[in-house]
């Protein structure tokens, strides 16, 4: 038996795990890294949350992402370089975290890395028959892994397509094993780049649990503010929102695409929330000479609108629930009273009051999908044609 087999062996029979979680969004902000002791698998799933950092992108970082980031034409070569020099950065932010924190590699069982999605193109988007669903993400697994010396689990989203989804979200699967309920109805709510939810019944039937993107979260006024402002990179406590008023005409041609309508599951990304979006809902709505401010004001009611109108629909009447949010978009003050001023009876806290900080919950769900990789039986969730799949492409360090 090759060494690196006997070791994954092992490791899946430890009673604990000490795996490092990477999560880069569409937002291109930074690198989240967590470090999990994580027992068990499946709903026997515990996790502890030793240490959790961000490491900011710089400008450098951002200016060589962002000509293939969404784009449809691209040059090809770049996108190739960036896969192993993403791969790299990301190690070495890692092992300056593990010296941070006083850990050393070969104390570490597994990273589960996300990488940083490049493009997001399902059917309903791609409309071409011919071609499945597919994603992309970079930031190379093996470089990754011989970088560190630490065996990294990659690329996870390509068996949830192959297996016939759409790549995202994967919250759901996370999502169930560590926040379901017996006491309560919940709804986790991520505002990233792009928003999504999870719906968890408390009777904690898995064939009901859901989980959709629902549409743009910070992308459209973070791309906005960044466009007309060099010096910002998003509307900093919704100072320009909460000086602009909502133009009801623009907002309504924003809420009229086609994504709105489709079933949920479903996902989307900047490929379609982008300023184009906006421009041609300007257009449309004779509204191109709108103020910045009244720009955003209205951006962020079209976002908390959005998130609400999914809840609600996902969510029968005679429910009670909670929502727990996290991502970037907690941080909109603005945009978070739109949405309890919408669900005024909803109670609304963050993931830190179930234990899990909100800035890092994304990579502690891939954490948790990395542990399932290893040492899981894998699930099926939700009331779609997935059969029990495992994620994640392993590469060892040598």
């Amino acid at each position: 038996m090759h060494k690196h087999i006997s070791h994954l062996y092992k490791l899946a029979n430890k009673p604990e795990r000490l795996i490092i979680g990477l999560m880069s969004g569409t937002s291109l902000d930074g690198l989240d890294i967590v470090l999990c002791k994580i027992s068990a698998h499946g709903a026997d799933t515990k996790i502890d949350i030793l240490a959790f950092e961000t490491i900011d992108y710089d400008a450098d970082f951002r200016d060589r992402v962002k000509p293939v980031f969404s784009k449809r034409d691209i040059d090809l070569e770049h996108l190739c370089l960036l896969n192993p020099w993403i791969g790299l950065r990301h190690a070495n932010m890692v092992l300056s975290c593990l010296n941070k924190w006083q850990f050393h590699p070969q104390d570490i069982d597994l990273i589960a890395s996300h990488g940083q999605t490049i493009y997001h193109s399902p059917k309903n988007y791609h409309q071409r028959p011919d071609y499945p669903n597919a994603t992309l993400q970079i930031g190379d697994g093996d470089h990754i892994a011989h970088t560190t010396g630490i065996t990294t689990i990659s690329d996870f989203r390509q068996k949830h397509i192959a297996a016939g989804g759409e790549g995202a979200p994967l919250a759901m699967y996370g999502d169930y094993l560590v926040f379901s309920s017996t006491r309560e109805n919940r709804i986790m709510l991520n505002i990233g780049g792009i928003a999504n939810i999870t719906w968890l019944p408390h009777s904690q039937d898995s064939t009901k649990v859901l989980s959709s993107d629902i549409g743009p979260g910070n992308t459209l006024m973070d791309a906005l503010v960044q466009l007309n402002m060099l010096e910002r990179r998003y509307d900093n406590d919704s100072l320009l929102a909460r000086s602009g008023s909502v133009n009801e005409t623009l907002l309504a041609a924003l809420k009229s695409d086609d994504f709105f309508a489709l079933p949920f599951p479903k996902t989307i990304g900047p490929e379609l929330f982008n300023l184009r979006y906006l421009e041609r809902a300007q257009a449309s709505s004779s509204t191109l000479n709108l103020a910045l401010n009244d720009q955003l004001a209205t951006l962020n009611r079209f976002t908390a609108d959005t998130i609400v109108k999914a809840i609600l629909d996902v969510v029968d009447s005679n429910e009670k629930f909670a929502i727990y949010a996290s991502g970037g978009g907690i941080y909109n003050s603005l945009l978070m009273d739109n949405i309890r001023a919408q669900l005024v009876n909803v109670p609304i806290d963050t993931t830190q009051a179930l234990k899990v900080a909100p800035d890092a919950k994304e990579a502690v769900l891939f954490a948790i999908l990395a542990n399932e990789c290893v040492a899981g039986k894998g699930h099926q969730l939700g009331s779609t044609n997935l059969q029990p799949i495992t994620m994640g492409k392993i590469s060892f360090p040598d």
